[in-house]
């Protein structure tokens, strides 16, 4: 179970990174759109910039994707993190309030947008600790002992 849930981690991990340099590839056409002077000759003011606004939403909505997925991939990792002896619980814990946070700043606009929820954005801060926490404590860890059959 916990190998499925791992690969699934990872999978999660892989597919957000492939989605936010896709994302970003936007980004870039963006910038040549606007810094090459044939694009603006070739389409025109009004054209041009409305490209530009596609390109820029389209960024945003596949970015938003990413997280979720990102949000996803921090879920599992907390959970697989709890469930393990070989890490403190807490830590677990925290990444799972940093997922449900990604989740929640990503789906707010669908699920509610009148609702203030720029707090959530607090949660993040659970990747520094998990990242500070590996770095200064996790490479002492030692090598768990394996199980006997």
């Amino acid at each position: 179970m916990n190998r499925a849930l791992s690969a699934l981690a990872s999978l999660f991990q892989l597919v957000y990174a492939a989605i936010c340099f896709v994302a970003v590839l936007n980004l870039t056409t963006v910038y040549r759109m606007l810094t090459t002077p044939e694009y603006r000759a070739t389409f025109g003011v009004g054209p041009l910039h409305a490209q530009v606004n596609l390109l820029l939403h389209t960024f945003r909505y596949d970015y938003s994707l990413a997280l979720l997925l990102f949000g996803l991939h921090l879920i599992l990792v907390g959970s697989l993190i709890v469930r393990s002896r070989y890490m403190p619980s807490w830590l677990g814990a925290i990444l799972l309030i940093d997922g449900l946070g990604w989740i929640v700043i990503v789906l707010g606009p669908y699920l509610y947008p009148s609702a203030n929820i720029g707090f959530v954005f607090i949660t993040s801060l659970g990747e520094i600790v998990f990242m500070l926490w590996l770095l200064l404590v996790g490479s002492r860890l030692q090598e768990p002992a394996p199980a006997l059959a």
